[in-house]
C-alpha cells in the first residue's frame, strides 16, 4: 500500500514529426525517470495525450513501457471516460498484466450529479481487478467530485485506494485528509500545490514537471514527506515559476518543450493541441539555463 506514496510521473507520449509514437524517445524517457528517483509511473493519463491514441497504440505503448520498466517501479494505467459502460468494458478487455493500479478520471462533458459520479465509480469498482485511484480534475471535467462523494467511495469500496486531487482547493483536500480511512491516499494533481498539500497530510503527487526534472521534484516531495520543510520549500520555489510556464499554454505542450531542450524527447503534440509559442518556449529555455 506504500507503492503510491511519493512521486508518480504522468508520462508524456513522445511523437515523431509525422505524429507516430516515438518509441526511441519513450525508452529514453522511462529510463530517465527510473534512474532519477521517482516512485511510480502513470501511463496514458492526460499528459500522455491518451485521448488521441488509438486502441492499438494504447496497447503497444503500455506493453513497451512495461518491458522497459522491467518491474523496477509500480505502473498506474489511466482508464476512464464519460461512458460508464465503455469504461467497464475497457477494464474487462485490457490486458493488465504488469499494471499495479488504475487511475480513472471522473466523467467529463456529461456533468453528472454527485450521485451519478458515485454510481459511475461503483460500477467501475465492482468489475476492477486492480486498485483504483479516483481522479478529480474539475477544470477538465466541468464537475467536481465533492469531498463527501470521495469519502463515501473510499469507505464503501476497499479497492478504491486513493484520489488524485486536482480541484485546486486546499480546503477540499484538507476535508478529505481529515476524514478519510487511514489507508486511503490523497495525491496532489497540481504540481504547484504539492508542497502545501503534503504539509496538510497528503501523500505525494502525480506530477507533470517531473517528466523533465524527476530528481529535483522527487527530492522536494521526499523532503516534505519527512517534514524537512526548509529543504522542501527551497526546492518548491526553485521550480515554482517553471511550473507556471509549463502549463500556461496547455499540458503537455509545455513539458514537451522542456524535454526537447533536455534532448530526451521531441516537442511534437497531436491536434487539437499545438506547440507552445516562441515566447513561452524561450521563457522555458531561460529558466532551464538557471538550473
Amino acid at each position: 500500500m506504500n507503492n503510491f506514496k511519493g512521486t508518480g510521473v504522468a508520462i508524456v507520449t513522445p511523437f515523431n514529426e509525422d505524429k507516430s509514437v516515438d518509441y526511441n524517445s519513450l525508452e529514453k524517457l522511462v529510463e530517465h525517470l527510473i534512474s532519477n528517483g521517482i516512485d511510480y509511473l502513470v501511463v496514458q493519463g492526460t499528459t500522455g495525450e491518451s485521448v488521441t491514441l488509438s486502441k492499438q497504440e494504447k496497447e503497444e505503448t503500455l506493453a513497451f513501457i512495461i518491458k522497459i520498466n522491467n518491474g523496477k517501479l509500480p505502473i498506474v494505467l489511466g482508464i476512464g471516460g464519460n461512458c460508464t459502460a465503455t469504461v467497464v468494458e475497457d477494464l474487462q478487455s485490457t490486458n493488465l498484466t504488469g499494471v499495479d493500479a488504475i487511475l480513472s478520471v471522473s466523467p467529463y462533458y456529461n456533468k453528472p450529479t454527485q450521485e451519478g459520479i458515485y454510481q459511475h465509480y461503483k460500477a467501475v469498482a465492482e468489475v476492477a481487478t486492480l486498485p483504483i485511484i479516483l481522479y478529480n480534475v474539475p477544470g477538465r471535467t466541468s464537475s467536481n467530485i465533492l469531498p463527501e462523494t470521495t469519502l463515501r467511495l473510499a469507505n464503501d469500496f476497499d479497492n478504491i485506494i486513493g484520489v488524485k486531487e486536482a480541484s485546486g482547493s486546499l480546503e477540499q483536500c484538507m476535508e478529505i485528509i481529515n476524514n478519510k480511512p487511514f489507508n486511503f491516499f490523497v495525491i496532489s494533481g497540481d504540481d504547484a500545490l504539492t508542497l502545501p498539500m503534503i504539509a496538510c497530510g497528503g501523500d505525494g503527487v502525480i506530477s507533470v514537471i517531473a517528466n523533465a526534472f524527476p530528481k529535483g521534484f522527487s527530492d522536494m516531495v521526499n523532503a516534505a514527506l519527512k517534514t524537512e520543510m526548509e529543504d522542501a520549500k527551497s526546492l518548491h520555489y526553485k521550480y515554482f515559476e517553471m511550473i507556471h510556464y509549463l502549463f500556461v499554454e496547455g499540458n503537455p505542450a509545455g513539458v514537451k518543450a522542456a524535454l526537447k531542450e533536455l534532448g530526451i524527447t521531441g516537442n511534437t503534440v497531436r491536434l487539437p493541441l499545438v506547440n507552445v509559442s516562441e515566447k513561452t518556449n524561450n521563457k522555458i529555455k531561460e529558466l532551464m539555463a538557471t538550473y
